[in-house]
């Protein structure tokens, strides 16, 4: 989809929201070492001593640490040509994953999306409000798992995490499964937004659970 993007779409300049946590920025240097991208924005919580070293090799790169659902850090980061979300929009809450799309479709003519897609619904779902037992039937955790253990014990309590900068509950972390979201919810935003999709396709099943596909999608206005 990277491919697609900057060959069909002509893209030059991308955020990765969220890129740098389980791949090191894999996306980012990807898209930067194959194709003619000038400027990017690798955007997370936090950066790794891996990320910090390959940046070396692109000045055009800036590293934003922060939470991209917050509106100083999408003022930092600016126009666009293309806004990647890889694997994090099942996890958007506070703001929600469509708000998230909201902030950034008014800098940004682009949005590639790769995303765990629910198929159990036709509607999108908050799956902490399947209850526990149908909650970790649908995920690929379990609850023995200490952060999904705690998001059930402590759901209402404050979480103590530095790097949030108003007060969150556990409910609310990024860490875990939080949306079951549907094609057809998705398609609905974005065209909501001024967005027409250009590029789809189904990866199957995501970890052989029975109710989620990995999907991709390129969206442009």
């Amino acid at each position: 989809m990277i491919d697609f993007a900057c060959e069909r779409l002509q893209i030059r300049s991308f955020a990765d929201l969220g890129g740098v946590w389980g791949v090191d920025g894999e996306y980012t240097f990807y898209a930067m070492k194959t194709h003619k991208i000038q400027t990017a924005s690798l955007v997370d919580f936090a950066v790794t001593e891996t990320v910090v070293t390959r940046k070396r090799e692109y000045p055009g790169l800036k590293l934003n640490i922060g939470n991209f659902g917050a509106e100083e850090v999408t003022q930092q980061i600016g126009n666009v040509d293309a806004v990647i979300l890889f694997d994090v929009l099942l996890h958007q809450v506070n703001p929600d994953w469509d708000k998230i799309l909201e902030l950034y479709a008014k800098q940004t003519k682009c949005f590639l999306i790769f995303n765990p897609q629910f198929t159990a619904s036709r509607s999108t779902v908050r799956l902490l409000d399947l209850g526990e037992e149908e909650y970790f039937r649908n995920i690929p955790h379990t609850k023995d798992e200490e952060t999904y253990k705690a998001a059930f014990e402590k759901m209402y309590e404050i979480h103590p995490r530095p790097q949030y900068q108003q007060r969150r509950i556990y409910r609310d972390i990024h860490d875990i499964w939080q949306w079951g979201i549907v094609d057809d919810d998705l398609i609905a935003k974005m065209k909501s937004l001024g967005f027409s999709m250009r590029y789809f396709r189904n990866h199957g099943r995501f970890n052989n659970l029975a109710n989620f596909e990995n999907h991709a999608f390129a969206f442009w206005k």
